[in-house]
C-alpha cells in the first residue's frame, strides 16, 4: 500500500530539494553590495516619517470592517447567482431579504458619517 503514495513522495523530495538548492545557490552565487537606500524600509514611494506602531483613527478601522462586510456579501451572491434557477422564487425574496438587510446597513453607516473623512 506504501508504494502507491512513492511517486507523490519522490514528488515532494524533488520540489523540496530545488526549491533549497536554489535558494542556497542565490544566496551563494548573488551579488551582495548593501547601500542606505537598499537597506531602507520602502513605504509608498516617500521615506519613513512615523514609527509603524503610531495610532490609527478608528476611522480607518471602521471603513475597513465595512469593506470586509460588503466583500463576504459577494461570497453570498455568487454561489446563490449559480443555482439561481433551482431556488425559484424562494430563493429570490431570501436573497431580497438578504440584501435589502445590506442595503439598511449601509444606508445607516452613511447616514452616522462613518464614510467620510476630515
Amino acid at each position: 500500500m506504501l508504494a502507491e503514495y512513492l511517486p507523490t513522495l519522490l514528488f515532494l523530495i524533488v520540489a523540496a530539494g530545488i526549491g533549497i538548492a536554489l535558494i542556497v545557490i542565490g544566496n551563494l552565487l548573488g551579488p551582495k553590495r548593501p547601500t542606505p537606500e537598499k537597506l531602507s524600509p520602502y513605504e509608498c514611494g516617500f521615506p519613513a516619517f512615523e514609527d509603524a506602531r503610531m495610532r490609527f483613527d478608528v476611522r480607518y478601522y471602521l471603513v475597513a470592517i465595512i469593506f470586509i462586510v460588503f466583500d463576504l456579501e459577494i461570497a453570498f451572491v455568487f454561489p446563490w447567482a449559480l443555482v439561481f434557477r433551482e431556488l425559484g422564487v424562494f430563493g429570490l425574496v431570501e436573497m431580497g431579504v438578504f440584501l435589502s438587510l445590506l442595503v439598511i446597513g449601509f444606508i445607516y453607516v452613511w447616514k452616522k458619517g462613518a464614510l467620510e473623512w476630515e
